[in-house]
C-alpha cells in the first residue's frame, strides 16, 4: 500500500512547513510521506527550525526551503493531503494550492516572528510541540480507510487542536 502523501505549505517554507514536514516523516516513518514548499521561499531553513529538530532526535537531512511549483508538474509525487500551516489570525496571506486532495489548514503563529535569541527558542519549541501534537493526531488517524469527507472533517478538527487543549488532557 503506497503511504499516505502529504503537503505542508507555508509562505517562506523555512520553519512552520519544514518543521511539520520533518516531523510527520519522522511520526509516521512508512504510512506517511511528508513534504513542504512555500509561495514564496526564502531559499533557506530557518536555522532555529533545524535546531528545534535536531534537539527533538528529528533528522534535518534532504530539509530545504522550496517553491510549491515542484509540486505542480508532471512527474510530482501525487498529493492525499496539502494543509496550509500560515497563521490566518495575523493577516497573513496563506497560499492556495489547487488539484484532487484533500486540503486543511492548520494555522500556526510564526515563530520567525519572535525577536532575540531566547524568545526565538522559545518561539520554535512552542510552535514544533503544537505540531507534535498534531501530526501525531493525524497519525492516528485511520486515514488508508477512511472516506475524504470525514478525512476532511478530521483534518479540520485536528487544525483546531491548540497547546491549552493538550496541556488539560
Amino acid at each position: 500500500m503506497n503511504p499516505c502523501r502529504v503537503l505542508f505549505i507555508c509562505t517562506g517554507n523555512s520553519a512552520r512547513s519544514i518543521l511539520s514536514e520533518a516531523t510527520l516523516n519522522h511520526v509516521g516513518k512508512g504510512r506517511f510521506e511528508a513534504y513542504s514548499a512555500g509561495s514564496q521561499p526564502t531559499g533557506r531553513v530557518n536555522p532555529y527550525a533545524l535546531e528545534e529538530l535536531q534537539a527533538a532526535g528529528i533528522s534535518t537531512d534532504g530539509l530545504s526551503s522550496k517553491s510549491w511549483d515542484r509540486f505542480t508538474h508532471d512527474g510530482a509525487p501525487p498529493l492525499d493531503i496539502v494543509i496550509t500551516v500560515c497563521d490566518n489570525a495575523a493577516n497573513e496571506t496563506c497560499p492556495v494550492l489547487f488539484g484532487d486532495f484533500i486540503k486543511s489548514h492548520w494555522g500556526l503563529p510564526d515563530p520567525a516572528a519572535a525577536h532575540g535569541h531566547g524568545e526565538l527558542m522559545e518561539a520554535f519549541r512552542r510552535a514544533h510541540t503544537l505540531i507534535l501534537y498534531r501530526v501525531t493526531a493525524l497519525v492516528d488517524l485511520p486515514v488508508e480507510t477512511m472516506d475524504r469527507e470525514a478525512l476532511k472533517q478530521a483534518l479540520d478538527h485536528i487544525g483546531t487542536i491548540t497547546d491549552e487543549d493538550e496541556d488539560a488532557a
